[in-house]
């Protein structure tokens, strides 16, 4: 009995800060993620791309489709800027549900954010619901972006 105690004693106040580690993990890669979004709804370029690693790579729905390299996040960002004047897009928001999965390996992360995109179109209103694959790199200057997916669901 006396073992059985003490595994769960040790199970709990071992497991209990690696938890908390965890807890603390998510919420700091959830906000960089965050604070890309919220440069987005912005028009923030220099927001989104100081969320961003300098080598990042970047898919998503419009042409090009694949960005990657140095800046690449700036250079998606201003290709959607373009994008949205030929295409009659204007006031573009993102807005996202907590992660539906969240793995984190030492210094990188992979996340899973339900997400809508919603804009004006020539006048009409478009939601596109949609799903954000985000990987990220830890390193100097704490969390970055180093990769993203749009994909509609």
């Amino acid at each position: 009995m006396h073992k059985y105690v003490l595994a769960l004693y040790f199970g709990v106040v071992i497991g209990a800060p690696a938890n908390a580690a965890n807890a603390a993990d998510d919420s700091a890669l959830v906000a960089v993620v965050q604070r890309s979004v919220d440069g987005f709804n912005h028009a923030d370029a220099r927001a989104v791309a100081a969320t961003c690693a300098r080598e990042a790579v970047v898919i998503d729905d419009f042409p090009p489709h694949a960005w990657q390299g140095p800046h690449a996040c700036a250079r998606w960002f201003k290709d959607f800027e373009s994008m949205s004047k030929v295409e009659g897009i204007a006031n573009a928001r993102i807005a996202v549900d907590p992660p539906s999965h969240i793995e984190i390996s030492k210094d990188v992360a992979y996340l899973v954010i339900p997400a809508k995109l919603s804009f004006d179109r020539k006048g009409a209103h478009v939601t596109d619901v949609g799903i954000m694959t985000v990987t990220l790199r830890n390193g100097e200057s704490g969390w970055r972006i180093s990769g993203w997916v749009w994909s509609d669901r």
